[in-house]
């Protein structure tokens, strides 16, 4: 049965008005975003990059059916802590009235700071749907769906995501992104590939620069921000209004504290240690367990994917892996961090 009730479906929020500067980062000359990455931005994570110097964070894409339907698991996608602002809800589908109702019921339960608008997921479940960057595809449909939504916002702003085209032949972002722009889209993050590279090949950053110069609405861009080095670089040369970073944060989360020194012109902090890294992985699992109300086995098989990411780059990764990829108990994480940390003493 569609929503029509203002009453929450996540407990931990209490709705309030969005904060100021949730678009761009309250004061930051270049603010850094987390990319919303289904399966791994749940609140918990999106925390920790938060403690790393992420700026403006967003949730998992969520359905605007699954929204519509009470769905049990799109509930848990819209869980935030007031300590996540400015964060935003991400939604996507292909009908601009379900849309539009699904953002309306979704500003009365939590109020987020922003809506966004998914035209940018290549995956084919959505995709056969006519949903994410399906829609790119479709300029008029893509109008509607921005239209509706951000007559449906109100007060609260909508944002969109984009990729640079569907495939090489239809590079189309710099005009995507003024349709988008007339239709009262407030920012867009453009991630620097085709729906058809998916997350292969480079990241377009020439494109992602045209766009920049083609609004007047500010632009984020994202692709292959892979260390603090490269988002320095990228900033300069495509000028955008902020960086968003994506697959990078997944294995490595304090990247955001090492990008923030060098956009300030200082050297980066030096990684942490390895003891470090491992105390910062079974924090991050304990949290995950509280955040399943204390159903360790749940969190933990939740987990195995994020500490399939955390062993990237470190000795033995492959051996680690093998072994955290059965774990359902954070004292297996525990017993495999102690033998890993005696190898290296």
């Amino acid at each position: 049965m569609p929503v029509h009730s203002n009453e929450s479906p996540c407990g931990t929020v209490v709705p309030q008005a969005p904060t100021a500067g949730a678009l761009i980062g309250s004061g930051v000359p270049v603010p850094l975003f987390l990319a919303p990455m289904a399966g791994v931005t749940n609140t918990v994570f999106r925390r920790l990059c938060k403690g790393f110097g992420a700026d403006v964070l967003t949730t998992e894409f969520v359905s605007a059916e699954g929204i519509l339907h009470r769905n049990e698991r799109t509930r848990r996608y819209l869980e935030f802590d007031t300590s996540e602002r400015p964060i935003g809800v991400q939604l996507f589908g292909s009908d601009p009235e379900h849309l539009a109702e699904a953002a309306r019921a979704v500003i009365g339960w939590v109020a987020p700071d922003f809506i966004d608008l998914n035209f940018g997921c290549p995956v084919n479940k959505v995709v056969c749907k006519n949903g994410g960057s399906s829609l790119l595809r479709d300029a008029p449909l893509l109008a509607r769906v921005a239209r509706a939504v951000v007559a449906a916002a109100g007060d609260v702003p909508v944002t969109a995501k984009i990729r640079t085209g569907w495939d090489a032949r239809s590079v189309n972002a710099a005009a995507t992104a003024r349709l988008l722009e007339r239709e009262g889209i407030r920012r867009i993050a453009v991630h620097g590939r085709t729906k058809d590279q998916g997350y292969s090949g480079e990241a377009d950053w020439e494109v992602i620069a045209g766009v920049a110069a083609a609004v007047a609405i500010p632009v984020v861009g994202n692709g292959d921000i892979i260390s603090a080095e490269s988002a320095v670089r990228r900033q300069k040369e495509s000028q955008v209004a902020g960086l968003m970073v994506g697959r990078a944060a997944m294995h490595r989360p304090w990247i955001f504290s090492e990008i923030r020194q060098a956009l300030a012109g200082h050297p980066p902090p030096p990684p942490p240690s390895h003891a470090r890294q491992w105390e910062f992985i079974v924090g991050h699992c304990r949290q995950e367990i509280e955040w399943w109300g204390g159903n360790e086995r749940a969190a933990m098989k939740a987990m195995r994917a994020r500490l399939m990411a955390y062993t990237r780059g470190m000795a033995g990764g492959a051996r680690l892996r093998e072994n955290l990829q059965r774990v359902v108990s954070l004292e297996e994480v525990r017993r495999i961090a102690d033998r890993d940390l005696a190898r290296e003493s």
